[in-house]
């Protein structure tokens, strides 16, 4: 059986105008080849449709059991035509993503790699920048979208949460605290603390903590691995989110988690400017939704994985 969507609103149109002459004008065929693809049509389904007369057109007890099936029929074959162009688009086209450096480097290539693999056709790009440079790339349209924290000023934009990052002490494994189960941020008021700069969401969430903001800053720097190599050679100690460990995956280090009564929390973003929907960025964001639990793990799950 072979029937066409081009058939089925010609049955539809010709029900409706109960003449041949008629239907085909709205449909711009001549009246033989509007009647050659009804009888076409009765010919694939082996019934009559309409009954003719001179003056009229008429439908026959088949043809009032198939008027009804074909909106349906139709309704379906246009929604599914609309799912496939639309999962064709996102198989094409680009993708443009700001990220702070500690997603950038840690979880996001896992992501980058499962969607090329599910939509190879897209090109994908990543910015890996610090907090404003992130968000001023969303308002100048220069990516689809960042993933960072919130930033001093958020107008124009829209942010949904994809996690809370819990920070944690990194220390040489022969410091004092390097066997502790836990510390409390008290334990660090005479530790000199090797920070990030100032224009790092990891700065600000420490420096919006009273007790942190006062501690001494022994050194300040730009880069992660920086840090690391500073905690190594013996500089002093940090406090990093758990999402950023993997850098400090040495056998010399230590990772200790805060206590409940200390414990430092960030929170991240998926941010968007304002008003503004996803084009073939939307089956990224939803690769993202679904991905954010592994965003984040516990403590005794890093703990686990890092010692």
């Amino acid at each position: 059986m072979n029937i066409s969507v081009r058939q089925l609103k010609a049955f539809q149109i010709l029900a409706e105008e109960h003449n041949f002459t008629r239907a085909a004008q709205r449909v711009h065929l001549t009246q033989p080849a509007f009647s050659a693809l009804i009888q076409s049509l009765e010919s694939s389904l082996g019934v009559r449709l309409f009954d003719r007369s001179t003056r009229r057109v008429e439908l026959t007890p088949e043809g009032l059991h198939f008027q009804r099936a074909v909106p349906r029929l139709l309704n379906d074959l246009e929604s599914l035509v609309g799912e496939m162009r639309e999962f064709e688009s996102k198989r094409r086209g680009r993708v443009s993503v700001a990220a702070l450096p500690s997603l950038a480097a840690g979880w996001l290539p896992g992501i980058y790699a499962k969607f090329a693999a599910m939509y190879p056709g897209v090109q994908l790009s990543l910015h890996d920048a610090l907090l404003e440079p992130c968000l001023q790339r969303v308002r100048e349209g220069e990516v689809d979208m960042a993933l960072a924290a919130l930033g001093r000023d958020m107008s124009g934009l829209e942010t949904t949460l994809l996690c809370e990052d819990r920070f944690y002490l990194v220390c040489r494994r022969d410091h004092r605290l390097a066997d502790l189960a836990e510390v409390e941020l008290d334990m660090l008021e005479e530790e000199g603390l090797i920070q990030l700069g100032r224009g790092s969401s990891i700065r600000h969430s420490l420096m919006a903590q009273p007790r942190v903001a006062a501690f001494r800053t022994t050194l300040e720097v730009d880069h992660l691995a920086t840090v690391t190599g500073l905690v190594l050679a013996g500089m002093g100690v940090s406090l990093v989110p758990g999402m950023t460990l993997f850098h400090f995956r040495s056998p010399e280090l230590r990772i200790v988690p805060l206590t409940e009564r200390s414990e430092i929390r960030r929170q991240l973003y998926l941010v968007k400017r304002a008003n503004r929907s996803f084009s073939q960025a939307a089956a990224f964001h939803d690769l993202l939704m679904a991905e954010r639990n592994s965003l984040a793990p516990g403590r005794q799950m890093v703990i686990r994985k890092m010692c």
